[in-house]
């Protein structure tokens, strides 16, 4: 995602000519302002589409790569599944997971321009800021989302195609986007520069998804790492989709993975909330 394309004027963040902000609720502020975030984030996507398409294709390697490379070779058990099933719902976490962690990119690029202090300077709460951001960040993990089932189904690959199950999975994805996005923002309260942020990320990004459920399952782990995994944020929302989409997941626990992942978004916002007023700093 370009650092043109990814920003915008902080005047296009529009309350619609309602009353004073200041004159209203708290809690009116709070949606006004999360609608209006959000908005402008889908603005930058409408103008955006290559980002979403060459993003599209990182999962496609994976799964067609990586996972015809292992398919055939019933390293990992799977409990009889095509592993390229087993694997999808993994590579579609991770994509969304890279694309969130990197979200933060676009704050540090906007508090160099100066933008973020005009933001930070209008009566938005500082949550709906956040929140609005993160919901930016989990349409675009939804569009890659969907465009892979597309692809699933173009290639026969096996998974449960019941509405219900596909619009939890999308819901649990796009809680899992936001809680990362925010983790993002939280980084990039702290990070000084692209480049400090870009290492930053990658040294999160990557242990989390190597430590997780989304390649192989937790049993063959060793120890050490098992009890690293089943703290990860990252396995319970691979278990949730894989439940969803498969029918199998970590015990079957899906109430578990969604609890773990709310709980996650909800620490997450609350944390970057409280630190985004630093980020002009």
């Amino acid at each position: 995602m370009s650092a043109s394309s990814a920003a915008s004027p902080a005047a296009s963040v529009d309350l619609g000519g309602r009353p004073p902000a200041l004159a209203r609720p708290r809690a009116l502020r709070l949606t006004d302002g999360v609608a209006a975030m959000a908005q402008a984030e889908l603005r930058k996507l409408r103008h955006d589409h290559l980002d979403i398409f060459t993003r599209s294709v990182q999962p496609l390697l994976w799964l067609f790569v990586f996972g015809n490379a292992l398919a055939g070779r019933h390293v990992i058990d799977t409990k009889g599944l095509d592993y390229r099933a087993y694997l999808a719902p993994g590579v579609m976490a991770q994509a969304a997971m890279f694309l969130a962690i990197f979200f933060g990119l676009v704050v540090v690029w906007e508090r160099d321009v100066g933008q973020l202090q005009r933001l930070l300077a209008t009566p938005i709460p500082r949550s709906a800021i956040v929140l609005g951001k993160s919901a930016g960040a989990a349409v675009r993990a939804l569009i890659q989302a969907v465009l892979l089932f597309a692809i699933l189904a173009v290639a026969q690959i096996d998974i449960r195609w019941r509405p219900i199950e596909l619009l939890g999975a999308l819901l649990m994805l796009a809680l899992g986007t936001g809680a990362f996005a925010s983790l993002s923002l939280l980084v990039a309260s702290v990070a000084r520069s692209r480049e400090r942020f870009m290492g930053i990320g990658q040294l999160i990004m990557m242990p989390l998804f190597f430590a997780s459920s989304a390649l192989y399952p937790i049993s063959i782990m060793p120890g050490w790492l098992q009890v690293v995994a089943r703290l990860n944020p990252l396995t319970y929302e691979v278990q949730g989709l894989r439940e969803l989409m498969l029918g199998t997941g970590g015990h079957g626990e899906l109430w578990l993975d969604f609890l773990v992942i709310v709980g996650f978004f909800a620490a997450m916002v609350a944390a970057a909330t409280k630190a985004y007023p630093r980020a002009i700093l």
